[in-house]
């Protein structure tokens, strides 16, 4: 389907409020969590540690993270500097190791908790449970169209341009 003037189209336009949404509530992230010196991405590392009392591989955390992969290592690599998390060998592999939350991590986890759980939920207050959880499927169901879409081969390649010489 060809629309004619893009910036009109509504599925156009919800994309770009989508954007706009994410770049505020990460911009507001980063001011909440700077209370304790992190980052909205070192804090989902030790949230995700949180419930792992064995630790997770840092493959692990790249899969389950809400930020690049590639982040993964300098994001341990801070957060050990500050004896929030270590690594210690996986017990089935040598050459690997497990990222796990000290006790002073598990601390901190357990400070930021509640203040974040209780601002998580005044950020959907507009919305009800119900409201919400329709919103999160459908953020779930475009999320999966876009890694489809982000396979396909006729959007990775990019046109060639010819440049014609006078």
């Amino acid at each position: 389907m060809t629309v004619r003037n893009p910036s009109s189209s509504a599925r156009y336009q919800a994309l770009l409020q989508l954007l706009r949404t994410a770049d505020t509530l990460w911009n507001a992230s980063r001011a909440f969590f700077a209370r304790w010196d992190l980052g909205p991405s070192q804090f989902n590392v030790l949230n995700l540690l949180g419930d792992q009392p064995d630790g997770l591989s840092q493959v692990e955390l790249g899969h389950w993270l809400i930020t690049h992969r590639s982040n993964v290592t300098g994001l341990v690599d801070r957060l050990e500097k500050r004896g929030l998390v270590k690594r210690t060998d996986a017990a089935t592999d040598r050459r690997a190791y497990r990222v796990v939350l000290t006790e002073t991590g598990r601390g901190l986890l357990d400070e930021i908790l509640p203040e974040f759980y209780t601002l998580s939920e005044e950020v959907w207050n507009p919305l009800s449970a119900a409201r919400a959880k329709e919103v999160a499927a459908a953020l779930a169901s475009l999320a999966a169209n876009v890694e489809r879409l982000a396979t396909r081969s006729d959007l990775l390649t990019h046109p060639k341009t010819s440049k014609k010489t006078p």
